[in-house]
């Protein structure tokens, strides 16, 4: 199976921000059981893709499983009453906010590109892609955006089909090579198109597989237009396109 490795994507804290964000919860109320239930959701496609999974992923989903495991027990009726149980979600709640904060202030030194790049690695370049689109404004999708669209596929997938014996063989190479020479001919598609082409369930993990390669190539952008909208797939502007 081909592997892509995570270096260059997001990280624990990112994909739980995610998960709020999309979720329109309140960071100081989160609630435990059903975040959990999603984070090991996409832990689960982030192996289905054979993904290299950071040791940290599995550390949070560890931690999760506790803060949860603690908030089904019942209270210690043997506390006194005095004594104030402290939520277990508190010590995750400050994390993220510091975490939150950290990336919203990197967010706003811009101008220092060497700084934030030390910081926060920048795939793609938006503002070449805004120059060259009439300065239309465009947000980057995340590994977990790309997931979740990747999930939205996969659940309209008939059962029939993973059970399906797939004949053909499909390389993340000619995928690369397909993605690649539609972008000569096209400037941009969307995501759900590139999958709707898609023959079977093998076919969509790899296409996806192809789209993560390209992404760290920096040889194409997912890109949307406002935040959890449909994503674009764009070839990089400083990147040159060539017909596979």
């Amino acid at each position: 199976m081909y592997k892509v490795k995570l270096e260059e994507f997001e990280g624990p804290l990112d994909l739980l921000l995610f998960l709020i964000k999309k979720n329109e919860i309140d960071i100081y109320d989160i609630p435990i059981a059903k975040i959990t239930e999603q984070y090991l959701e996409y832990l689960e496609l982030m192996e289905l893709l054979d993904l290299d999974i950071a040791g940290d992923f599995l550390v949070m989903a560890a931690t999760l499983m506790h803060i949860k495991s603690k908030m089904l027990l019942p209270p210690d009726e043997c506390a006194p009453e005095e004594t104030e149980e402290l939520d277990p979600r508190a010590e995750l709640v400050k994390r993220l906010i510091e975490y939150k904060a950290f990336k919203e202030a990197a967010g706003q030194f811009q101008s220092l590109e060497a700084r934030q790049r030390d910081l926060f690695h920048r795939p793609a370049d938006l503002e070449a892609l805004e120059a060259e689109c009439g300065g239309e404004h465009y947000f980057e999708a995340s590994l977990f955006d790309l997931i979740s669209a990747f999930s939205t596929v996969l659940s309209n997938v008939p059962k029939e089909e993973f059970l399906e014996v797939i004949k053909e063989h499909v390389t993340v190479e000619q995928k690369i090579n397909e993605i690649m020479h539609t972008l000569s001919e096209r400037k941009s598609f969307g995501l759900k198109e590139v999958f709707q082409k898609a023959k079977s369930k093998v076919e969509i993990v790899v296409t996806f597989l192809a789209l993560l390669e390209l992404m760290k190539t920096h040889s194409v952008l997912a890109v949307q237009k406002e935040l959890f909208a449909d994503i674009e797939i764009i070839k990089n502007p400083k990147e040159p396109v060539s017909q596979g």
